[in-house]
C-alpha cells in the first residue's frame, strides 16, 4: 500500500520567511499541488477505462451521441443488441430511424437521437468513407456531435490527450477549485494548461471516475477520498486522505 507523499525539510537555520508556493493561473492549487493529485489518481487507477461499452470507434461514437442527458449505464443496455448487429454505419443506416428508435427508446430524447443517430451515418458515408474521423473538425461536422464527443472519441479511439469536461468534470472544477470557471470550454482551457504532460492521456477518466464514485453530486464521501488532505473545497468533511491503493477495475 502506498501512502500519500508527505513533504519533509531540513531544519531551516536561517532566519528569512519561506516564500510561498503560487498558485497556477485559473485555480486554487500550486503546480506541486496539481502534480499530486494526478498522481495519486494514476495509483488508484493505473489505467482507467470509459464505461460506454463499444465493439469499434464507430460504436464508441455512436454510444457517446447517445448518452447525452443519459447515463452510460443505461446506455449500455440499450446499445448491446443494437451493436451486435449494427456496427458499422452502413449496417447501421440499413436498419433506418424507426428500427434503430426500437432499440434506444428506454433512453432519453431517443427519438431525436435515433434521428441524428441516420443522419451521422449518412455523413460518415458520404463524406468520409464510412470512417470515422481523427481529427475535432471533422467530428464537429457530424450530425450529433458536439465538442465533449469529439474530445471522448479523440481520447479513446485515437490516444489523443484530449478533455472532455463533462457534468462531473465541471461540477468538480467548482466545488474544489481545480478549474473554477462557468462553462465546460472555459473548464477544458484551465485543465489543459494545468494538468501535467504525463497525466493528459488519462486525466479526463480519473476526473470523471473521482466525480462519479468519490465526489458525488448530492453527497461526496470524503472519507474515501485520495486527495482530502490537498482539496481546497470550503464543504469538504474530511482532511485526511484515504489509503493510497489500486482500485480493481471492475469496480470503477
Amino acid at each position: 500500500m502506498e501512502q500519500p507523499k508527505v513533504k519533509t525539510s531540513a531544519t531551516d537555520t536561517t532566519t528569512a520567511p519561506k516564500r510561498k508556493a503560487r498558485r497556477l493561473a485559473g485555480t486554487l492549487y500550486t503546480r506541486d499541488e496539481v502534480h499530486e493529485i494526478f498522481r495519486r489518481f494514476s495509483i488508484q487507477r493505473p489505467e482507467p477505462k470509459g464505461e460506454l461499452e463499444h465493439v469499434n470507434v464507430f460504436t464508441l461514437l455512436v454510444a457517446v451521441v447517445l448518452s447525452a442527458q443519459a447515463t452510460d449505464a443505461g446506455v449500455n443496455k440499450a446499445t448491446r443488441a443494437l451493436f451486435a448487429i449494427a456496427d458499422t454505419p452502413a449496417k447501421m443506416l440499413a436498419l433506418g430511424e424507426e428500427t434503430v428508435g426500437e432499440y434506444i427508446k428506454t433512453i432519453g430524447l431517443w427519438r431525436n437521437k435515433a434521428k441524428n443517430v441516420i443522419l451521422l451515418c449518412e455523413a460518415l458515408i458520404r463524406d468520409f468513407g464510412s470512417e470515422v474521423p481523427g481529427n475535432r473538425e471533422d467530428l464537429m461536422t457530424l450530425p450529433g456531435v458536439g465538442r465533449k464527443t469529439a474530445n471522448v472519441v479523440l481520447n479513446m479511439s485515437f490516444g489523443q490527450p484530449t478533455m472532455a469536461v463533462d457534468t462531473h468534470i465541471l461540477r468538480i472544477g467548482t466545488r474544489i477549485g481545480l478549474a473554477p470557471a462557468k462553462t465546460p470550454d472555459a473548464v477544458e482551457a484551465i485543465l489543459l494548461r494545468i494538468i501535467p504532460e504525463e497525466f493528459m492521456q488519462h486525466a479526463h477518466h480519473w476526473l470523471i471516475l473521482f466525480g462519479r464514485y468519490t465526489c458525488k453530486a448530492r453527497k461526496p464521501e470524503c472519507q474515501l477520498c485520495v486527495i482530502a488532505d490537498i482539496c481546497k473545497s470550503a464543504s469538504k468533511t474530511n482532511a485526511i486522505p484515504a489509503p493510497l491503493t489500486t482500485i480493481p477495475e471492475k469496480l470503477g
